[in-house]
């Protein structure tokens, strides 16, 4: 049997744009009175490369207060418009037929709904009620590259069908107005909102999804998460992630290779996820990769910031739209809770 291939993929953000400028002045207004040495930390807005980000919600939504119901509300109505608006694009890309869709697997980590948000969706798009539904929460920066491994084994479980894979993640409706933590303050420099959609099959043209390995780090939990409050998700931070990439992703990405029979001399392209500026320079320097080789991510990181698990397909957007096919192997690499790691092995 083939491997499954990506024959559609689109991404959409909310309307709501702001440049770096603006979320730093608003967060220094905000902050001003009960966060200790705030006029240094403030540096982390400048430091970052982000340039612009899309919210869900206006900037002055954010300075009020909103209970966990409230903020969570705001969640499924603006993630369930822009699941749909992604994966209706998607479906136009891959040209087939809602009906032929066999399989969701909907991704998130920034929100809360049981039912989940895929079967609104669903029905939404007119896709068949007898489809597989995969709904997986938590696995935050690094869902998006579990999700398409995910999508791929229920493609090959459905040789005849597609399957539709849906991220969408609102950071910006985690934000806490009364946390005077420095977690807190990074995660408003960095955050943001987006949406991406996917169809994988194993009929079509597309990035062939070759693998997958997954890896979780004992003992870590504490590196990145939520913090359930009163008031909803609190960011968690509490170690250097750029310094666990350096001395982790070596030996994590020579594992992988091994485990697919490739050499790492044979990975011509790293599709990464985003995480921030000095994120990016830990992959860069701990994979030794040749200028320009994350040009993609670092481009995605400018312009939208981090969109926690959406970012990836961002990213692979940018990746295809530069990168014609000629049957080479390319990485998806992301970090996320647990501490751990995703990654998917493509050929293009």
């Amino acid at each position: 049997m083939s491997s499954p291939k990506l024959i559609g993929l689109a991404t959409t953000v909310p309307p709501y744009a702001v440049n770096q400028a603006e979320v730093k002045n608003f967060a220094a207004g905000l902050f001003k009175d009960g966060f200790r040495g705030l006029d240094r930390m403030l540096s982390v807005f400048e430091h970052g490369n982000i340039k612009t980000r899309h919210f869900a919600c206006p900037l002055e939504w954010y300075a009020e207060s909103h209970s966990f119901s409230e903020a969570n509300e705001q969640f499924e109505k603006t993630a369930l418009e822009l699941a749909a608006t992604a994966a209706i694009s998607a479906i136009k890309q891959a040209d087939i037929d809602p009906q032929d869709i066999g399989g969701v697997v909907f991704i998130t980590s920034t929100g809360i709904s049981t039912p989940t948000l895929d079967v609104k969706l669903i029905q939404r798009l007119g896709l068949s009620f007898h489809s597989i539904r995969m709904p997986i929460w938590g696995l935050g920066c690094a869902g998006g590259v579990s999700g398409l491994a995910r999508a791929a084994e229920v493609a090959r479980a459905l040789p005849n069908r597609f399957v539709l894979l849906v991220v969408v993640e609102l950071c910006s409706i985690t934000f806490q107005r009364n946390d005077f933590s420095k977690a807190n303050l990074v995660g408003t420099s960095i955050f943001a909102d987006g949406a991406a959609a996917a169809i994988i099959g194993l009929n079509g043209v597309g990035p062939e999804i070759v693998d997958s390995y997954s890896t979780l780090f004992p003992h870590t939990e504490d590196i990145m998460g939520w913090d359930i409050g009163e008031m909803g998700l609190k960011v968690r931070f509490s170690r250097d992630i750029p310094t666990f990439i350096r001395h982790h992703l070596p030996g994590l990405v020579g594992e992988a290779c091994q485990r697919w029979g490739v050499s790492r001399s044979q990975l011509c392209h790293y599709i990464v996820h985003p995480g921030g500026a000095k994120v990016l320079e830990a992959y860069h320097d701990s994979l030794s990769l040749l200028n320009g080789q994350l040009a993609e991510a670092e481009k995605v990181l400018e312009g939208y910031g981090n969109m926690s698990s959406a970012s990836i397909f961002f990213v692979l957007e940018e990746f295809l739209a530069r990168t014609a096919a000629a049957d080479r192997y390319a990485v998806m690499l992301a970090l996320g809770p647990g501490f751990s790691a995703e990654q998917v092995l493509l050929r293009w």
